[in-house]
């Protein structure tokens, strides 16, 4: 890509969003409405493209170039995805308006006001890997809440993102908003380029492995908002009732390994080492995951009587390098601790700071849990796969960010909102700051709070 092509998607995308600021936001409803109408129209088109997405992506694993879990991701007529990604944009739509709300209102000054507002952030450029129905969710989110977006997927998944993207555009044209509100690019020189754009790009996120993050971090002097990887513990505390942890840490490992909230260390109180961590082990085996276990939690099993079943093809030996592997698939790491403060200062130290869980009945361990463990989620008696913005409530997300500015957490509508202070004299001649001060003859700042529904203007 030339610099002046990498210029022009850029700049076409800031004058889209200027323009987009001086429409009402209901301009902003009736685009998601349109969207989710050519989508529709649009899907045995959308699907035939992913469809050469998923060859593809097949010829590759055969060859042993790329995972199965990546594979599954990609496939976006698996299940209720397509249906559930189309509702995605209806929830946004009906979410309030992120923008415009008043966070903070003083009286200066007789007649001379100042209120904090929510704004867009401006340009958004998301680069993700794999999942392709990231591109609808973050249009929905990114036209919510006033910004334009540039998207880029990973290769594996570029027919299905160039034809939901086309799609997207054509819904656009229908509306006051520009058609480069959203755009799609290819390659990776189109974000090397664009990268280097800081005057036109507000903020860059990168939603995939810890090695896309930190190469987007040092490529760039443009904001990054990190979406890194998973790695997602639960706690199995000395008071932990069996039939809720076998509950928790199954849903928590299978429901969907292959996502970054899936649990992929199971750390296990050594008090409950003969007791729930049994129960608990087996019924992950029967679900057909494949136990990487420390010493203790090993001989735990082996010491059972009748014998755990599979236990030869499904338990085996960890290694250290299986309590810093994101394995999203059914694996999962296991290890042995002798206190709630260890299992702590390990999780600390090990996880991703994603989203990590604690089984128990002591409401003190769970307060200690959460005030302890440094996440972004830290969950009591709940299965990690809750930490989705679509589960919490915000429609859908951009990702689940891991870093402690601005936004962590599931990043939806509120995420995607800045601030800025509007000053405004109602004086007959206008406010001055050299009429303030100490001095003989000196006003004095009030600084009186005031609750306004809305801006006077």
């Amino acid at each position: 890509m030339t610099d002046s092509a990498a210029v022009t998607i850029a700049t076409g995308a800031r004058s889209a969003f200027e323009k987009s600021q001086l429409l009402p936001a209901s301009e902003r409803i009736t685009a998601l409405n349109e969207i989710r109408k050519e989508l529709e129209a649009s899907k045995d088109e959308i699907l035939a493209a992913n469809k050469k997405d998923l060859e593809l992506a097949q010829h590759e694993v055969d060859a042993g170039r790329m995972s199965e879990s990546l594979l599954k991701r990609l496939d976006l007529n698996k299940g209720d995805k397509w249906e559930s990604t189309l509702q995605g944009i209806t929830d946004v739509a009906i979410l309030a308006d992120p923008t415009g709300r008043i966070t903070y209102a003083s009286e200066l000054d007789d007649g001379l006001e100042l209120y904090r507002v929510t704004c867009p952030i401006g340009v958004l450029l998301v680069i993700f890997e794999a999942r392709p129905e990231v591109v609808v969710n973050i249009a929905a989110l990114a036209v919510k809440s006033g910004n334009a977006a540039i998207l880029k997927g990973g290769k594996e998944s570029s027919n299905t993102v160039v034809s939901l993207s086309q799609a997207i555009q054509r819904a656009l044209a229908r509306t006051s908003l520009p058609d480069t509100y959203i755009q799609a690019i290819q390659t990776r020189a189109e974000v090397s380029s664009l990268l280097e754009l800081d005057q036109y790009i507000d903020l860059v996120i990168p939603r995939g492995s810890n090695s896309l993050v930190r190469s987007i971090q040092n490529s760039t002097r443009i904001p990054v908002m990190g979406h890194a990887d998973g790695l997602c513990n639960v706690y199995l505390d000395k008071s932990a009732d069996t039939e809720k942890a076998v509950r928790v840490v199954v849903d928590s490992k299978v429901d969907y390994p292959a996502a970054c909230n899936a649990a992929e260390t199971l750390i296990v109180h050594e008090s409950v080492l003969h007791t729930v961590w049994p129960m608990v082990a087996q019924a992950l085996v029967q679900a057909n995951v494949q136990l990487l276990c420390d010493p203790p939690t090993l001989k735990a099993l082996w010491n059972i009587s009748p014998p755990l079943p599979q236990l030869r093809t499904h338990v085996h030996s960890s290694i250290p390098s299986s309590y810093t592997t994101e394995h999203l698939s059914l694996t999962l790491s296991v290890v042995s601790l002798p206190s709630l403060s260890s299992a702590i200062q390990w999780i600390n130290s090990h996880s991703s700071h994603h989203t990590d869980c604690i089984v128990t009945e002591s409401e003190e361990a769970a307060s200690l849990f959460c005030r302890g463990v440094d996440s972004a989620g830290t969950f009591v008696n709940a299965s990690t796969r809750f930490a989705d913005g679509f589960r919490y409530g915000f429609g859908t997300e951009v990702g689940i960010s891991t870093g402690k500015i601005h936004a962590r957490g599931p990043v939806g509508l509120e995420g995607l909102v800045i601030y800025k202070y509007i000053l405004r004299s109602k004086g007959s001649q206008g406010h001055v700051v050299g009429e303030f001060g100490v001095g003989a003859g000196k006003k004095r700042y009030k600084h009186a709070d005031i609750n306004p529904s809305s801006l006077p203007f």
